[in-house]
């Protein structure tokens, strides 16, 4: 941890702590992506929730009491992955936030699991003014979201964001795209592939997804799968190390969930891909 992030951290505690008593650890809190309620954050969204969420604090379940609150945004910006498009057909976006927790005997555990990938999805919950269709531009009409309309799928685009109110590790997502990302080293920072990064980022998926292939088949299914991911772009490679993960440790099936209509409160949530 640098004497940067260490002074933004610092900003928020009543004394300075030295790098030893914090956490930190970086989370991504929403894109641009259309979600599985047929929604989607705009470009202007994005940075106004990258503003907003400073110093919001981070709890579980959007259980508003204090005794749930275990860690808190100090930095968060908008970044692009040039080579990924979303479903539709935009750059991909996403608001990467960096967070910190004190360590304690008491959240020991929860650290483990942060680092173990058990914790990772996440969800936030703002406010937003606007939710019209990507069709019409209206906002109440009659085109169905999900439905393709001259080849684009219709949904709905949240904009003009008016408040933050908290982030939330969740147990079922509502999107994917998003979650817990690598924990800030003494070393490294390491985080979603950007623009810069794309050729590092794709060596160290090939290397997650070779092992996982092992796993599933020996030897031979990780070589013929190495050969195949060479070929392979960001999503693809994003989507293959998902596929072999599922396979080994026998995660379950994404669950739809209903979307909320109100169309003053948005709760967006997020899983890591």
């Amino acid at each position: 941890m640098d004497k940067e992030m260490l002074e933004k951290i610092n900003k928020f505690t009543r004394r300075p702590f030295s790098e030893d008593e914090v956490y930190a650890f970086s989370v991504i809190l929403c894109d641009n992506d259309i979600d599985r309620d047929g929604e989607r954050f705009s470009d202007g969204a994005l940075e106004k929730i990258a503003e907003f969420f400073v110093g919001k604090t981070g709890i579980f379940d959007h259980d508003p009491s204090s005794s749930k609150q275990t860690a808190r945004i100090f930095g968060a910006e908008v970044v692009s992955d040039s080579e990924r498009r979303t479903k539709n057909g935009d750059i991909y976006k996403c608001v990467r936030a960096e967070a910190y927790m004190v360590r304690t005997d008491e959240n020991r555990s929860l650290i483990a699991e942060i680092d173990g990938g058990i914790k990772k999805e996440v969800s936030i919950s703002c406010s937003a003014s606007k939710r019209i269709c990507s069709v019409c531009g209206n906002a109440n009409c009659a085109h169905v979201s999900g439905k393709k309309y001259n080849g684009r799928i219709a949904h709905r685009i949240i904009d003009d964001i008016t408040d933050a109110y908290e982030w939330s590790f969740v147990a079922v997502p509502a999107q994917t795209g998003a979650g817990v990302t690598k924990k800030f080293s003494a070393d490294s920072v390491e985080s979603i592939p950007v623009e810069g990064d794309i050729a590092q980022a794709h060596e160290e998926l090939r290397r997650d997804i070779r092992k996982l292939a092992f796993f599933n088949g020996g030897h031979s299914a990780a070589d013929i799968t190495s050969v195949a991911a060479r070929s392979m772009n960001t999503s693809q490679l994003i989507e293959l190390k998902k596929f072999l993960e599922k396979k080994c440790f026998g995660k379950g099936v994404e669950i739809q969930l209903e979307p909320d209509n109100d169309a003053s409160d948005t709760t967006a949530e997020f899983s890591l891909k």
